[in-house]
């Protein structure tokens, strides 16, 4: 193989046009493919910036035309040469109005056939595509990804340094605590028997920052959680992290949309409308059954207990008498879209999310067509298709459940519908804060409560008085940000007295000695003067994800793990040596 040794690039093959017409340049990159025609051989050259066409000709020179015939696929290779204009250009190439006739070719490297082919519409499967990464990552779109997602950190890294914002980094390796995921765990070999955590995000150094008078902070931190995966989770992700002190809602608010619609500009030139609109929890529940709704279409959820309390339809008074509720949406306009059959995958979608069923309404020319009108009044029927704002052509469908049950079936049935219908513009990023979330959720299985965001959020000031006695009731100070029906980000402003603390955690069920001895950090320095202070999270992998419209969080990480928590790169995690785990005092329990 040759060597680098007095060449130097001189030019990405992007950079060439019809400007650099007669100029030498220098190019070096991998051989996407090499088409010998006789006399004439054509290597097509590729580096992170795209695609050139390089010329070989016998008649200018046999030694090197025999050369370039030794360059095969993902050859990495050197090229001197002058640029020409083409003969026959290529309007589908950014550079298909020129080419580069060789003067010199160094082999710098061989290759083996790839296993996987490097063009953006291979259509091998993603394991092979994550075993054999680096071959992946040559594929022009994974390229742009990566660029895309520099450009993103950028941006964010130039916003908050210019709103006053210091990069502060934070430990990895941390004390367990409970925070809601399963932590990673780390054994320490020089303290036997105890372990650090990875963290599942900076929360409490967060906290500490502001109690230390750093006054805004802000980390492009990685994080850990051992939770099951899906399209877009992955045990270790990046997070953007923000934290300020002397703030209130609508100031953590101010910046963070003032944030997104500076990354959207300057890395998509997407403009996004200040102010973001806010929805309260409650009002996402009731509308969309989801706390991070997409609001890019409508399909929207009807209460209609009161119409149909007496209807005598067992079903739904069945479920009102036991304190539920009966929710409906109207489907618009798709008797042609939906058969029998379609409605019933319907039913199928609301099973899935806890519902006994769907009921449905057809709206045909001849009249009405549903397997409940047997069962409601000619009346109860006007009232209810009136309420629903029926019309000739639209399915109106229906669920009776508890109300959290209700609201989640049709939440998904509403998305399910839309998809298959088409109606979602994938071309719009529409955002949306979610605010005044509970406090506390009661987890039925534990008997018990827990905090909803996390145990460190403040409740609304007017809910103070209720730890004691209605906490179910209280609200958070908390906010998410939603795209797209993504959840990018979350936040609250946080407690900031060991006193509010201390009552937080009773309510969680933590005794004194429990909570002293997860937090007892945070909680003495609540007592030398922690200012009040708020912050938010986003999820920089989502952000790109969906910025970038892929399906995959996977597309936008460079080394991810696989459905299985697996990276089929490295087959980590892998089985430790016992000298190893002799020396961390650990011993492994095999699965009988």
């Amino acid at each position: 193989m040759d060597t680098i040794h007095g060449l130097k690039r001189t030019n990405y093959c992007n950079d060439l046009n019809m400007d650099f017409v007669d100029k030498e340049v220098t190019l070096m990159g991998w051989v996407q493919r090499a088409r010998d025609l006789g006399g004439l051989l054509f290597i097509d050259l590729r580096d992170r910036s795209g695609l050139v066409q390089i010329t070989f000709d016998v008649n200018d020179d046999k030694t090197l035309f025999e050369k370039s015939k030794e360059v095969g696929s993902e050859y990495v290779i050197a090229v001197r040469g002058k640029v020409r204009e083409r003969s026959a250009k290529n309007p589908n190439l950014a550079t298909g109005d020129i080419e580069v006739v060789a003067t010199e070719l160094r082999i710098l490297n061989g290759a083996k056939t790839p296993p996987i082919y490097i063009k953006d519409d291979d259509t091998v499967s993603e394991e092979l595509r994550l075993k054999y990464r680096y071959l992946d990552l040559r594929k022009p779109k994974m390229q742009y990804n990566f660029m895309m997602r520099h450009k993103v950190m950028q941006a964010v890294r130039n916003f908050l340094s210019s709103e006053g914002f210091l990069e502060i980094e934070t430990p990895i390796l941390t004390k367990p605590t409970p925070e809601g995921a399963r932590d990673y765990l780390v054994p320490s070999r020089v303290n036997k028997g105890h372990f650090y955590a990875l963290p599942q995000s900076p929360q409490l150094f967060k906290q500490l920052l502001m109690t230390s008078g750093m006054d805004r902070y802000f980390q492009i931190a990685k994080c850990f959680r051992d939770e099951d995966l899906r399209a877009d989770r992955q045990p270790e992700f990046t997070q953007i992290d923000c934290e300020m002190s002397f703030v209130e809602i609508d100031d953590v608010l101010d910046v963070t949309e003032r944030l997104m619609q500076k990354v959207f500009k300057d890395v998509l030139d997407v403009d996004i409308n200040l102010p973001l609109k806010r929805m309260t929890w409650q009002e996402a529940m009731d509308r969309y059954g989801s706390d991070k709704p997409d609001i890019r279409f409508g399909f929207e959820i009807n209460d209609v207990s009161e119409v149909v309390k007496d209807s005598g339809f067992k079903v739904f008074e069945e479920a009102l008498t036991a304190g539920g509720t009966v929710r409906g949406i109207n489907l618009n306009a798709v008797e042609e879209q939906f058969s029998r059959k379609a409605i019933d995958a319907l039913g199928e979608v609301a099973k899935l999310y806890g519902a006994k069923g769907l009921a449905w309404i057809r709206i045909n020319k001849e009249g009405i067509n549903s397997p409940i009108a047997k069962f409601l009044s000619e009346d109860c029927m006007k009232d209810l298709i009136e309420k629903m704002g029926g019309k000739e052509g639209d399915l109106l469908v229906f669920v009776a459940d508890k109300t959290s049950v209700a609201l989640n079936a049709l939440g998904h049935i509403r998305l399910e519908a839309a998809k298959k219908l088409d109606i979602i513009n994938k071309d719009e990023f529409s955002f949306l804060y979610v605010v005044k979330f509970p406090l506390y959720e009661f987890d039925e299985e534990n008997g018990r409560y827990v905090a909803a965001h996390h145990p460190f959020t403040a409740p609304v000031d007017e809910d103070m008085d209720m730890f004691d006695t209605t906490p179910e009731k209280m609200h958070a100070k908390a906010y998410d940000i939603v795209l797209n029906g993504v959840e990018l980000g979350g936040g609250s402003i946080r407690i900031h007295t060991k006193e509010v603390q201390d009552k937080m955690f009773q309510v969680l069920g933590f005794t004194q000695e429990e909570a002293e001895e997860k937090f007892g950090f945070l909680l003495n320095a609540f007592q030398y003067g922690t200012p009040p202070h708020g912050g938010i999270a986003f999820g920089l992998d989502r952000m790109l994800m969906l910025m970038l419209k892929r399906d995959s969080i996977r597309e936008v990480i460079a080394f991810p793990k696989n459905q299985n928590a697996i990276c089929p790169l490295t087959d980590a995690p892998a089985v430790a040596d016992e000298k190893a785990l002799d020396e961390l005092g650990v011993a492994v329990v095999k699965e009988k």
